[in-house]
């Protein structure tokens, strides 16, 4: 594993201001120390990495600096994270140059009295201001920090909690679709007590930064020479004619290692996986792919599924005994990312794995040992190169929200697929089911299949693909947030925008997001912060997509809709592009929950189905009772059905075969309960069997009764 000792730690802040009614000046409330602990991973000790780099002198003593500010508490005992009311307000301390290392996660920061906030939660989240969209309805001040007046004595501290060497910030503006405000000009100050304050200084006089021209595109300002400090203030000395003072800001910066704290020392981390942890551009991850292949032979296969709108082949990586084939009983099992350029931890997270699947196989870890030998694993990590090239030339700290989230003709892959719930539940209403429209396997549209329809040739691949394999189960990478999200995606109530709208197989959903919610190392913590404004904290970091946010034609409907697989978004962390050194934490935080997402596709029942000769039965109906949903089997007669723990009635059917039904039971140890079916013929299957070999054709008894009332109503004429 590579050993990234006490290497410059990248910092993550967000802005969160809030106004203090009665007081002069009074910051951010004391948060609870205990907040910020976290396991250690590093095996070597803590006294072993690097000393601390020398501290800079005391700072003189800066003019106008009286107002009073809380200060941060000694060390007391834990108690429960409350939950946010409003919207936090992020910036973010990110490392300068790539050092190796970590982000350390929660820092304090402070306003002037006069100053608004989104809310009360002195908490911030990982997540950025430059990597999110920002409006919300409940959100004010549009994912911005904005002063109560404009003058030029308005500011915004941070406290970084320890000493930290500043080296530049990034600034945007207000994200509003209403107001223009940003910030054209400002000043930095730091502080080692808040109290005493020096003026970031070019020559003998300060340094004004220049700000933003527009709300959007991001600035950065390196400082002249670094700064180490604890406190960091930024007062705005210029800003939009027709608007206010409102900025969303990024503060760069690497924290300085302090041994002597407890605190500090069980926040740190390393990973023991010897990975290649930096952002791959699509031929680096060609190259990794390769390399990776190179490595392991016997397990691994390089395909694609297509290209791109702009030509880029859409590379996926087979894992798995038999690369190349499907084998009979053995579950298909897939992850997507990169349907948004822009969000690439999941894209990075995809490489990672891949590695660390073939070292560990080498290895002879029995666990991925057992999953590879088991399982037919295909890993797609970039599903929108297009995008992501975009992303990458903007990089880590200047690529936005949107650039790059969509595909070259502006085409969001998430929600691009066939809405076929709307084809579904139309015709349960009609009471259509299973007689013209079954419960599974809807047909998809003829209009979507039109060269003249609005589909992304990225979607039609992966459809394509999808059709190809009978995948069970199957997980898309997403960024932005902290959860798992699960079908459906789409409200079933025409006026509303959020409503919980459950699967026939919810509790089994429900199970598959918290198998990987509750490994996470943060997912389900009650302790951190919100990425945003929604807290998925009352169901363990998991949420019904409808519950969320309504969505027509998104992936894990269609694929619940229209095959056998199981999808499920897992958004896996609160920044879609978090900075190289951050990558190890990441995959720390995400390792142990990509492995028991896998493993999860041996849960339930699987058999085969076949007939009196044991040959197999291909597209066979699978049937549980009380389970208004279906799955068929795939060419050779094999299945897989996920179930929770339970006694279950399953029966098969087939065309031309006389149903069976057994009694299966699911435990609760890993691995799915063998229930094989064999189907009889029908007498009328066996009559046409006999006919046709014969070469005469078999009757068919409702053309005959036709021929029968035409003769009788021609003779009665």
């Amino acid at each position: 594993m590579a050993r990234r000792g006490a290497a410059a730690l990248a910092l993550a802040l967000a802005l969160l201001a809030v106004a203090l009614p009665g007081a002069a000046a009074q910051g951010a409330a004391v948060e609870d120390p205990d907040y910020y602990v976290q396991e250690i991973w590093s095996r070597e000790p803590y006294y072993a990495r690097l000393e601390p780099e020398p501290f800079s002198p005391p700072l003189p003593a800066g003019p106008g600096e009286e107002e009073r500010k809380l200060r941060a508490s000694e060390p007391r005992p834990p108690k429960k994270a409350t939950k946010p009311r409003k919207a936090p307000k992020r910036e973010k301390l990110a490392p300068e140059t790539p050092p190796p290392g970590k982000k350390s996660n929660r820092k304090g920061v402070k306003t002037k009295s006069s100053e608004k906030a989104a809310g009360d939660d002195h908490r911030a989240p990982v997540a950025r201001d430059a990597a999110r969209e920002g409006i919300n309805e409940n959100d004010f001040y549009d994912g911005a920090w904005c002063a109560g007046r404009n003058d030029l004595h308005q500011w915004i501290e941070v406290d970084a909690r320890r000493l930290t060497k500043f080296t530049g910030v990034i600034t945007q503006g207000r994200n509003s679709l209403w107001l223009s405000d940003w910030v054209t000009s400002y000043k930095v100050m730091v502080s080692n007590d808040s109290h005493t304050w020096v003026t970031v200084k070019n020559g003998s006089e300060d340094m004004i930064f220049e700000g933003n021209s527009e709300k959007e595109i991001p600035v950065l300002n390196k400082l002249p020479v670094p700064m180490v400090a604890r406190y960091i203030r930024i007062n705005p000395q210029s800003w939009f004619d027709n608007g206010s003072i409102c900025m969303r800001m990024e503060l760069l910066g690497c924290p300085l290692p302090d041994p002597n704290n407890y605190y500090h020392r069980r926040n740190e981390m390393t990973t023991t996986d010897d990975l290649d942890f930096k952002h791959h551009n699509y031929k680096e991850m060609r190259q990794l792919m390769k390399v990776v292949n190179e490595m392991c032979p016997n397990i691994t296969r390089i395909y694609n599924i297509g290209k791109s709108h702009q030509g880029l082949k859409l590379y996926a990586v087979e894992i798995s005994d038999h690369p190349g084939e499907h084998e009979v009983g053995e579950p298909e099992f897939h992850y997507i990312a990169g349907a948004h350029g822009n969000e690439v931890l999941g894209r990075e997270l995809m490489l990672l794995l891949m590695q660390f699947l073939c070292q560990e196989y080498l290895a002879r870890n029995s666990r991925i040992v057992h999953l590879v030998e088991e399982t037919r694993i295909h890993i797609i990590p970039s599903l929108n190169p297009d995008g992501y090239e975009k992303a990458y030339e903007g990089g880590s700290e200047l690529g936005g929200w949107s650039l790059g989230r969509w595909t070259h003709d502006g085409i969001d892959i998430n929600n691009n697929f066939p809405d076929l719930n709307t084809l579904l539940w139309g015709a349960e209403d009609r009471q259509n089911i299973p007689r013209k429209v079954p419960n599974h396997y809807v047909a998809i549209p003829e209009w979507f299949l039109s060269e003249n329809a609005t589909v992304a040739v990225e979607t039609r691949a992966v459809i394509a693909w999808m059709e190809k394999i009978p995948f069970v189960l199957g997980g898309n990478l997403q960024g932005g947030e902290l959860v798992v999200a699960y079908p459906y995606d789409m409200v079933r109530s025409t006026w509303k925008t959020q409503e919980h709208t459950p699967t026939p197989d919810d509790h089994v959903f429900r199970w598959l997001a918290y198998a990987y919610a509750s490994t996470h190392r943060l997912m389900t913590d009650a302790r951190r912060r919100v990425c945003h404004t929604e807290d998925f904290q009352k169901e363990d970091g998991t949420v019904n997509g409808a519950s969320w946010h309504t969505v027509a034609g998104s992936l894990n409907d269609f694929s619940y809709l229209h095959t056998n697989c199981f999808e499920l978004s897992i958004y896996v962390g609160c920044d879609k592009y978090p900075h190289e050194s951050q990558l190890p934490e990441e995959w720390e935080n995400n390792r142990e929950s990509l492995i028991v997402f896998m493993e999860q596709v041996h849960r339930g029942i699987k058999g085969l189905v076949r007939d009196l000769h044991g040959k197999g039965i291909p597209n066979a109906v699978i049937s549980v009772e009380g389970v208004n949903h279906d799955i068929r089997t795939a060419s050779d007669g094999d299945y897989w059905r996920l179930l929770n723990p339970g006694e279950y009635m399953v029966t098969a059917k087939a065309e031309g075969f006389t149903s069976s039904t057994k009694n299966c039971i699911v435990g609760y140890d890993m691995g799915a309960t063998q229930c094989d079916f064999t189907l009889s013929k029908t007498n009328l299957a066996r009559i046409r069997e006999i006919m046709e070999k014969f070469g005469k054709q078999p009757v068919s008894l409702p053309a005959r009764r036709l021929k029968l009332w035409a003769r009788k109503r021609r003779q009665r004429g």
